[in-house]
């Protein structure tokens, strides 16, 4: 039986600039790429029209047929990464296996099982940084410990950046892929999925509009993001090339990756912050937790207009502005005292760009339970939000067609009276 080499796609779902398959096609021959549909994470997924899983199988399908005009093919499986490989090993003489490393808690479990598998059939495992630029444990402060406050980890990262040639990596050694005839593929029916209409953004640098970022980013009846979120998440483009891009460009943009990287060290260095508040005394809070006021959440009625033009927005394409992000988590766990796992939960359900680390610290920020938290006391007032990013409505009337009609629910909470509720349970907490 002939060794092959397996390279594992995972989050990087591209041919170019991928580290784990650069240099497996470098370094070995015989090389078949992998794809696993992981139904320890599709099991789980309530919506089986998720456009998440459209996505996934969309770009898999252009990388087969990439793959195929090179004379190779990809090897697509359906299970348990653990049943997936245990047959494989059986099937393949299996050289070794190569991947991209990832960070969150149910990755690094996983691929601790799959390289004692492979161990046991003495097939090697390797794995590489490629969705971030600098992984965790690379950027620590002068005691050797993860730092825990964003500014000064911004600092060192933006001068380990700097001093440090991020380059893109040229073309592989094509030649070592494995020759195959097409290999079958399977459907999102097969798997009990169904194609989604949501419309994904286009995987577009736009280089003007990243050189006026921090110009535009607060405010969301503006094209002034770049949307490319889902396919950081999915590794569909290159973080080397687009921070290369942002570092040209627009420093403020480069600090939205560099959240990024801040949160994934979070979460790989304090893996409690899943379901714990990375304070741990925030974890007193009494949350109310009602649920019709929570369902009102959820669907955009409120009677708080840049809140439900938000949930609305998202409800509808899987994205949400980051500015209204931050004011509709502002208002579940503040004025409404919603634990904000429940909001996290319902926005990891319904993001396209849904990234575990991010989207826990965006919620623990808001929250004002997590590391280098806005404080507890500082509440958005939704009223002086849109007055100051939507002065002209054009967001809230689009994503509301009754806004001023008596079809628009009347406001579900006071402010005055919500505000000072939540400045009296986040302090009476804290006491304790």
């Amino acid at each position: 039986m002939e060794k092959i080499t397996l390279f594992w796609f995972r989050r990087d779902l591209r041919l170019e600039d991928n580290s784990g398959l650069y240099y497996a096609l470098q370094q070995e021959k015989n090389v078949l790429p992998l794809f696993i549909f992981d139904r320890n994470i599709l099991d789980r997924l309530e919506e089986k029209s998720d456009p998440r899983v459209t996505f996934i199988h969309s770009q898999l399908a252009e990388i087969k047929s990439q793959l195929e005009q090179k004379g190779s093919s990809l090897l697509v499986r359906y299970g348990t990464p653990e049943e997936v490989f245990s047959a494989l090993s059986a099937a393949y003489d299996l050289q070794a296996v190569y991947t991209n490393r990832d960070y969150e808690p149910y990755a690094k479990d996983r691929d601790g099982k799959i390289e004692a598998i492979l161990k046991e059939k003495e097939t090697v495992f390797l794995s590489f940084k490629d969705q971030l630029i600098f992984e965790p444990g690379e950027i620590l402060n002068g005691s050797g410990e993860f730092y825990k406050v964003f500014t000064p980890f911004s600092r060192v990262w933006l001068e380990k950046f700097r001093q440090t040639a991020i380059l893109e990596l040229e073309s592989p050694n094509w030649k070592n892929l494995l020759a195959s005839k097409a290999l079958p593929f399977i459907s999102l029916e097969e798997m009990g999925f169904k194609p989604s209409s949501v419309q994904i953004p286009p995987k577009f640098t736009d280089e003007d509009l990243i050189s006026h970022y921090d110009q535009t980013r607060d405010f969301p009846a503006k094209k002034g993001t770049s949307r490319l979120g889902i396919h950081l998440r999915f590794g569909t483009i290159s973080i080397r090339k687009l921070a290369n891009v942002a570092a040209e460009r627009n420093e403020t943009f480069l600090k939205e990756l560099i959240w990024r990287e801040f949160y994934a060290m979070i979460l790989a260095f304090h893996p409690q912050v899943v379901d714990q508040a990375f304070k741990p005394a925030y974890d007193q809070i009494v949350w109310r937790n009602d649920p019709a006021e929570f369902q009102a959440w959820c669907e955009g009625k409120t009677g708080f207009p840049i809140v439900d033009a938000g949930m609305r927005e998202l409800n509808e394409t899987g994205y949400i502005h980051n500015r209204v992000r931050m004011i509709t988590a502002s208002f579940l766990t503040k004025f409404l005292l919603v634990d904000w796992r429940w909001g996290e939960a319902y926005f990891a359900a319904k993001l396209l760009d849904f990234e575990l680390a991010s989207n826990n610290g965006g919620w623990q920020w808001a929250a004002g339970t997590g590391t280098d938290a806005q404080p507890y006391f500082r509440i958005f007032n939704p009223e002086t939000q849109t007055a100051k990013f939507d002065p002209n409505l054009e967001y809230i009337k689009k994503w509301i067609p009754e806004f001023g009609t008596n079809m628009y629910p009347k406001p579900i909470v006071d402010y005055t009276f919500a505000r000072a509720r939540a400045l009296s349970t986040y302090k009476k907490a804290l006491e304790q």
